[in-house]
């Protein structure tokens, strides 16, 4: 397979970045979608993850550094964390919930585990929809969403929103929209992450590689 040798930088709209300005967002080319089914090894790694990940541990998650920096940042752009969670934090809900991190494929889990491990957050889309880099702007007006039953959502106009060339791709911190996630027909794979302030290099690049080891196993 082929993938970028270092994560790349997106762009941030000059008055976002002004206004926060430790805000980045980083791509990485992956490649072709894996297997479907994860390597036991990544199964593994879940359970003994899911093993260590009680509600103690769930709780004092917040007060970690990088969980705690999201937790920040959702403040900072009008998002209760304690209404709709960081990733972390759902990931940690959805293990309580189900008594274990359950496997759904070699990109999910993958995805999963890069959260789980890190603080976080990595999504993956189908990098031939794409239209130029990726940056974060806030919504304009009449901007829609597309959902998956054909539809569409209107975006509220200043709603922060990951971006190419042709529109909005995804809400900030939300799913990709319906005409940019990977399918069976994907060809190739971006894997994107947002990076807010207190979140240093050195966990952006780990969460990367971690779900590249994790998803495509073995020499690149």
């Amino acid at each position: 397979m082929t993938a970028s040798p270092e994560p790349e930088r997106g762009w941030v709209d000059a008055g976002l970045a002004q206004e926060l300005p430790e805000l980045a967002l980083w791509t990485l080319l992956a490649g072709e979608p894996p297997a479907r089914r994860s390597p036991p090894e990544v199964r593994q790694r879940l359970g003994l993850l899911a093993s260590r990940f009680r509600g103690g541990d769930a709780v004092e998650l917040r007060r970690r550094p990088v969980p705690h920096a999201y937790r920040v940042f959702f403040r900072q752009i009008g998002l209760d964390p304690d209404d709709q969670r960081t990733p972390v934090e759902e990931a940690a809900m959805r293990r309580l919930m189900h008594g274990g991190f359950e496997s759904h494929g070699a990109l999910e889990d993958a995805l999963l585990l890069a959260v789980v491990e890190t603080g976080v957050p990595i999504w993956a889309l189908d990098d031939a929809t794409l239209d130029g880099p990726l940056g974060i702007r806030e919504a304009r007006s009449r901007e829609q969403r597309p959902r998956p039953d054909g539809f569409a959502d209107d975006l509220p106009p200043g709603r922060l929103v990951v971006a190419d060339a042709a529109g909005p791709v995804a809400v900030l911190f939300g799913e990709p929209d319906a005409r940019h996630a990977v399918t069976r027909r994907t060809e190739r794979i971006r894997l994107f992450t947002l990076q807010v302030g207190g979140v240093p290099d050195v966990h952006v690049e780990e969460a990367l590689w971690t779900a590249m080891e994790a998803a495509w196993p073995g020499p690149r």
